[in-house]
């Protein structure tokens, strides 16, 4: 138990540094939808369906390199609360066009990346 939980702090620490960074970079002011958020969580998902995938594959769910970046990493990397908060924003300041384009895209583009990581571990 502490092993894992030891495997989700570090793993988490990684993911949620990195997703720091790319959103600092992709977030301007000039762009009404989020691009940093929308970024992480996609490819965070991307991720996740395919260490998910190869887990599966192996039959290994339970393994330590799953908490570590399963858990733990992508955990960190994505984020449902900014994403969560950024779509109130463009709700209450009235852009619903963004905020339907956001909400959506992020919804259906983050199944799509789950299923085609899922998918690409056929081919490992």
């Amino acid at each position: 138990m502490i092993k894992n939980a030891l495997l989700v702090f570090i793993g988490g620490g990684f993911g949620s540094v990195l997703r720091f960074l790319i959103s600092k970079a992709l977030n301007k002011q000039a762009f009404p939808i989020p691009y940093g958020t929308l970024t992480v969580n996609i490819l965070g998902s991307l991720i996740l369906g395919f260490i998910l995938g190869m887990a599966l594959k192996n039959d290994s769910l339970n393994n330590a390199s799953n908490f570590l970046l399963s858990v733990g990493f992508c955990g960190g990397f994505t984020t449902f609360s900014t994403f969560a908060f950024e779509n109130q924003a463009l709700f209450r300041s009235g852009d619903y066009v963004h905020f339907a384009i956001y909400a959506f895209g992020s919804l259906i583009l983050g199944l799509l990346a789950v299923t085609l990581g899922v998918f690409l571990t056929k081919f490992t």
